[in-house]
């Protein structure tokens, strides 16, 4: 079995280059982009997880939030922010700053994506 989260997106153009250009995802079938664009989807890939954009009416809610597990929580911040991830536009919240060790045993950061959809890296603290 295998869960595919659907995260909903108004600008599929502006949310593929996000998720492509700053988190590193991949589409799923690359020959097929500009055929998911037109359907107002996009399959994305990364490390064996997959994810899918949507511009569907039912799909998805704005604001959701996804926890995706990474073997190294800090080196993945770091490639993010490389590649011109922004930190500043959530002050009050350390995980949007920096990865912070929660009481909860896991080592983690957030970002937002363009539609307000929550991203949440984690590494299990050891």
């Amino acid at each position: 079995m295998k869960i595919i989260p659907v995260i909903k997106s108004r600008d599929l153009t502006r949310s593929l280059r996000f998720y492509t250009d700053i988190l590193g995802f991949k589409p799923l079938w690359p020959d097929s982009i500009e055929q998911e664009l037109a359907n107002g989807v996009a399959y994305l890939t990364q490390d064996g997880a997959t994810l899918m954009l949507s511009t569907h009416a039912l799909d998805g809610l704005f604001g959701s939030l996804n926890r995706i597990f990474v073997d190294d929580v800090d080196a993945c911040y770091n490639t993010f922010r490389t590649r011109g991830l922004i930190t500043t536009g959530r002050p009050e919240s350390p995980i949007h700053t920096a990865p912070v060790n929660q009481t909860w045993g896991l080592r983690e950061f957030s970002v937002t994506d363009p539609d307000g959809n929550g991203l949440c890296f984690c590494t299990p603290i050891n």
